[in-house]
């Protein structure tokens, strides 16, 4: 999706229903060969047994679902590279989060104030006591952000 009202409209009420609950672990795809992650494929999220998948790509396109990625199972679709994709509990950014529970989800939305290629692009701000988790578009991938929020950034809370 791309967009913060189409994004709001189709998991809006479902991200704010997070709220309250543990982050109880996460899975990223790192490369087995030299540990690398692969920043193109979902950041998992799992909050009590309700897991939030999100993955950037393009400029501006924002995928979230909801409990569909087994991420016990063999990722394939490889076998002609050189890297073997591997699903990962381990991130320091992800790590101190874990066991916290969630105050609350909002959505923010890059509106810089000079004109660059990723305004309007959409990122998912998960607020804990102990401070911000982000998932963000790196420009056609994910970054993981756990630090304070650039000022342009603005913040579209969800409520309950």
């Amino acid at each position: 999706m791309t967009g913060i009202d189409a994004i709001r409209r189709a998991h809006g009420s479902r991200l704010a229903a997070l709220a309250g609950r543990r982050l109880t672990g996460f899975t990223l795809v790192r490369f087995a060969e030299d540990g690398e992650w692969f920043a193109d494929c979902p950041v998992v999220l799992d909050f009590d047994g309700t897991q939030v998948e999100l993955c950037h790509w393009k400029l501006d396109e924002l995928s979230i679902s909801w409990d569909t990625i087994d991420t016990a199972a063999t990722i394939t679709g490889w076998e002609s590279s050189e890297l073997t994709p591997r699903w990962s509990h381990s991130d320091e950014r992800l790590e101190p989060f874990v066991g916290r529970r969630l105050r609350e989800v909002t959505l923010l939305e890059w509106r810089p104030a000079e004109c660059d290629l990723a305004a309007g692009t959409v990122a998912v701000e998960f607020v804990f006591a102990s401070g911000c988790l982000r998932i963000v578009n790196g420009l056609d991938e994910n970054s993981i952000q756990a630090d304070v929020a650039h000022p342009d950034h603005v913040r579209h809370g969800l409520g309950r």
